[in-house]
């Protein structure tokens, strides 16, 4: 409960808006962003193939919600589709929001997390696991970095 609160202390302070550019077209279906979409998924149980709060979520189901609730957009349902989605960012230029990739199954592109700042990503980890926060620096994430994107939206339509 202490890591939620100090989250949401630092996301008050740092609140994110997606870069104007645009890669991805469409209006935001709410106006919050994929980072408050995020913070309400955090304790989430697991679950292979899902894709809500209310039946848990794997890694690739937990980003595709977020960004079908925060913006509308269709994301492809996998780490690899979702991979190829948006722009390459390198890790020293991380910003929160930024999708990043690991190899966790001998497979490049296999598990997406949310970069969220300050050194910390959300994802959904494994079975018997619960969505949660953790450091890109540890030596585990580290070592499997695949790279990450950064989705742009155009808010030219609105």
């Amino acid at each position: 409960m202490r890591q939620l609160l100090l989250l949401c202390g630092w996301l008050a302070c740092a609140a994110w808006v997606p870069p104007a550019a645009a890669s991805i077209s469409t209006a935001p279906s709410s106006a919050e962003g994929p980072l408050a979409h995020l913070l309400h998924a955090l304790g989430t149980q697991y679950r292979y193939g899902g894709s809500s709060l209310k039946t848990g979520f794997d890694c690739s189901g937990l980003i595709a919600h977020v960004f079908e609730q925060s913006w509308g957009i269709a994301l492809p349902r996998t780490a690899a589709g979702q991979s190829r989605v948006g722009k390459p960012v390198k890790r020293r230029d991380l910003i929160p929001g930024d999708l990043v990739f690991y190899n966790t199954r001998n497979q490049p592109y296999s598990h997406v997390g949310m970069y969220i700042g300050n050194g910390r990503f959300v994802h959904a980890p494994k079975p018997g696991a619960r969505v949660r926060v953790e450091r890109v620096d540890t030596s585990y994430w580290r070592a499997r970095f695949n790279g990450a994107r950064r989705l742009d939206i155009d808010n030219s339509s609105h």
